[in-house]
């Protein structure tokens, strides 16, 4: 929480920035606390409680406004910004959620370490209309006693994220589940970078008969076509460097089975440049673009091609549409 907040806002609850001792070791501290505090009065306001976050969405919806959720895990970039730019364009009101998950973590996976902050997360909203951030504690989610959660079949055992990370969506599941439920907005917002969760997202939103409607976003990229991601912070130099050709594989090989070329065979040759690269693969895959079945041909599709695969420390995916003599709609790019 920003320094001098109370429990429930940023704006509108404000103590004084100043220390009891008012001896500053310099002006430049002096003008930093200053420019904290404006900082907070700035933000947007905050909730992390169920009832307060009910009280609010509750005013809206007797107003007849619409609202449109942007959920995320934090450490947000202009992925996440087009997110709510997105939002922007359906609904009245926005409501950003900022939550790390433990549920979606293995033992193994980066829980700990996954970047968490908060203060520069508003900071990055501060240009935009946001009206609420939603940012529960683990224990507001999973309280003392919870023993619910919701384990989706279909999209989330096509055998690709689910192979590799086998309690992966039934942590996603739950919690989106949990969000939609607790903010019941008429539209929620994810990106396509996360193709198969955006999949699962959708089926359970319709299988479960929420009042919700699944906006699926166009990834946004690098200039060189790394697809944007939290994870990429983890990157060395070097292996910064040699990200971009996952987006690089797939691009040529969407043109290739475009055009008509063998899908195996594309799909051989681009595994091995992605290795050539220093990766180690889990998977680069044609799966059918709605069901996210295995298919074997062109004539299968809709296509679209999907990439896992790890880089030192790091675990990058990507996917990209295929389509007759062209690829997708074509990213959208950082700062466009």
């Amino acid at each position: 929480m920003p320094a001098g907040a109370c429990p429930e806002h940023t704006a509108g609850c404000v103590r004084s920035p100043w220390p009891p001792n008012h001896g500053f070791a310099s002006l430049r501290a002096a003008f930093a606390i200053l420019n904290q505090a404006k900082s907070v009065l700035m933000a947007h306001r905050v909730v992390r409680t169920v009832p307060a976050l009910r009280r609010t969405v509750m005013q809206w919806r007797m107003a007849g406004e619409r609202i449109a959720l942007v959920p995320t895990m934090g450490a947000l970039h202009a992925g996440h910004l087009a997110l709510v730019r997105a939002a922007r364009r359906r609904a009245r009101r926005i409501v950003v959620s900022i939550f790390v998950n433990p549920p979606q973590f293995a033992p193994h996976e980066d829980f700990g370490s996954y970047p968490r902050r908060l203060a520069a997360d508003l900071a990055a909203l501060a240009d935009f209309p946001v009206d609420l951030v939603w940012a529960p504690s683990a224990e507001v989610m999973y309280p003392a006693g919870f023993a619910s959660r919701i384990v989706p079949e279909g999209p989330a055992t096509a055998g690709l994220e689910d192979r590799f990370r086998p309690h992966f969506f039934a942590g996603v599941a739950t919690v989106v589940g949990k969000l939609l439920i607790q903010c019941t907005p008429d539209f929620a917002m994810f990106g396509e970078k996360d193709y198969q969760q955006l999949k699962v997202v959708t089926r359970l939103a319709r299988d479960l008969d929420l009042p919700v409607t699944i906006i699926p976003v166009a990834t946004v990229r690098e200039h060189d076509g790394l697809a944007l991601s939290s994870r990429n912070s983890y990157l060395t130099p070097i292996e910064r460097a040699a990200a971009p050709t996952l987006h690089r594989v797939l691009v040529r090989c969407a043109g290739e089975i475009a055009r008509g070329q063998l899908l195996a065979r594309v799909l051989d040759e681009g595994g091995a440049e992605i290795e050539r690269a220093g990766f180690a693969l889990d998977y680069l895959e044609a799966r059918h673009a709605d069901t996210l079945k295995a298919i074997a041909a062109r004539k299968d599709g809709p296509i679209r091609l999907l990439v896992a695969a790890r880089i030192g420390k790091t675990r990058l995916i990507d996917n990209i549409a295929v389509s007759s003599g062209k690829v997708g709609k074509g990213p959208q790019r950082r700062g466009s």
